[in-house]
């Protein structure tokens, strides 16, 4: 599933007129752009959730005959959802097994394959991206890579559900793989952020960390950040 419905104001003036998912690198759009990383792992039936400017991402969808995947359109226009919310309301969509979330406005060349095979041998609720790199809000993981908490290190502000110390903070990369167990287990309903839920679920279930430190990565959340990704990607 490809996260596609936020309003994305940091990318401001864009997103004045356009949905985020359709903002241009290098000819392609960060939503065609990550269809064909998921491709490139044998990942081809998607859904695409949309709420800002919804008909311009499905009417790229339908032109573009899904870029040669399989997407189906889980419509969020009456409100958006957020992260979590999103996730819950294309439950139906995504059957009985493991599957991939992911943020539309991040690209990376990282190893998805690895990240999906250590999931399932770990067999965690969740799995997520992490890697070593700067940023304002962090999550908190133990040393077996189990996470423990978060951390806004701009204004001190923790949650630490799960106490088990040393704790390393690690940056959150926007892409998750899921068991579908975790429906079952959602303590919310409407709208709701994938941080709070894992915050949630973290006491008593495993939520694993995936490092990827050192592969391509950059978040396109921002106007400055698309011509670094053109010189990356």
């Amino acid at each position: 599933m490809i996260l596609a419905a936020g309003l994305g104001t940091r990318l401001k003036p864009w997103t004045d007129r356009h949905p985020k998912a359709l903002a241009v690198v290098n000819g392609k759009s960060l939503l065609q752009r990550n269809v064909e990383y998921l491709q490139s792992y044998d990942i081809r039936d998607l859904i695409v959730n949309v709420h800002h400017f919804a008909e311009q991402i499905i009417t790229a969808i339908k032109e573009n005959e899904g870029w040669g995947s399989r997407i189906s359109i889980s419509d969020e226009t009456a409100e958006v959802l957020e992260t979590g919310g999103g996730l819950q309301k294309a439950a139906a969509y995504l059957g009985d097994d493991d599957f991939v979330l992911m943020n539309s406005d991040v690209l990376t060349d990282f190893d998805l394959a690895a990240m999906i095979e250590s999931h399932k041998k770990s067999g965690a609720l969740a799995t997520l991206a992490v890697s070593n790199r700067e940023t304002s809000r962090y999550f908190l993981f133990n040393e077996e890579d189990i996470l423990c908490g978060w951390r806004n290190v701009q204004t001190g502000e923790e949650k630490l559900p799960r106490i088990d110390p040393p704790l390393r903070q690690k940056a959150f990369s926007g892409i998750h793989v899921i068991s579908p167990a975790i429906f079952s287990k959602m303590p919310f309903t409407g709208k709701f952020s994938m941080v709070d839920l894992y915050l949630a679920l973290s006491a008593k279930n495993d939520i694993k960390a995936f490092d990827h430190s050192g592969s391509k990565f950059i978040d396109v959340g921002k106007s400055e950040s698309i011509a670094a990704a053109e010189k990356m990607f």
